[in-house]
C-alpha cells in the first residue's frame, strides 16, 4: 500500500465522498466547483489510480464508472498496518502512536479492542 500523490488524494477523497463510485465527469464537476481543474487531468489521474489497482471500472455507455477498491477506513487501516510493519521495532512505533492519542481516542481504541475480543470469543 502506498500513499497517494497530492492529486490522487484529492480524487480518492472525492470518490469516497461520493460513496466510492463515480464517473470522471462526476468527479470533475465536484472538483471544478472548488478549484479550476482540467477534465483531462481528472481523467488521467483516475486512469492512473485504476492502473495502480486502487480503482476498478465498468463501461457505462461511452464512459467508465470507477469504484474504489477499498473504502476510506480500509485504506487508512492498511496504511497504519504498513507503518507498524516498517523497521524492526513495531512495538516502539505502536508505543509512540498510542502515546500521542487523546483520552477520547484511547477510549475508542479500548472499545474497539473490547468489541474484537467479544467477537472472537463467540
Amino acid at each position: 500500500m502506498r500513499v497517494f500523490g497530492e492529486l490522487e488524494t484529492v480524487v480518492m477523497d472525492q470518490l469516497w465522498s461520493l460513496g466510492g463510485t463515480a464517473t470522471v465527469r462526476e468527479v470533475f464537476e465536484q472538483l471544478n466547483a472548488d478549484r479550476p481543474i482540467a477534465y483531462t487531468t481528472v481523467l488521467s489521474t483516475m486512469d492512473n489510480l485504476y492502473r495502480k489497482g486502487h480503482l476498478t471500472r465498468d463501461k457505462v455507455g461511452k464512459a467508465h464508472r470507477y469504484q474504489t477498491v477499498l473504502d476510506h477506513a480500509e485504506h487508512s487501516a492498511a496504511l497504519m498496518r504498513e507503518a507498524l510493519n516498517i523497521g524492526e521495532d513495531s512495538e516502539a512505533v505502536l508505543t509512540h502512536f498510542v502515546g500521542a492519542m487523546s483520552e477520547d481516542e484511547l477510549t475508542r481504541l479500548s472499545q474497539v479492542m473490547k468489541n474484537r475480543r467479544g467477537t472472537s470469543a463467540g
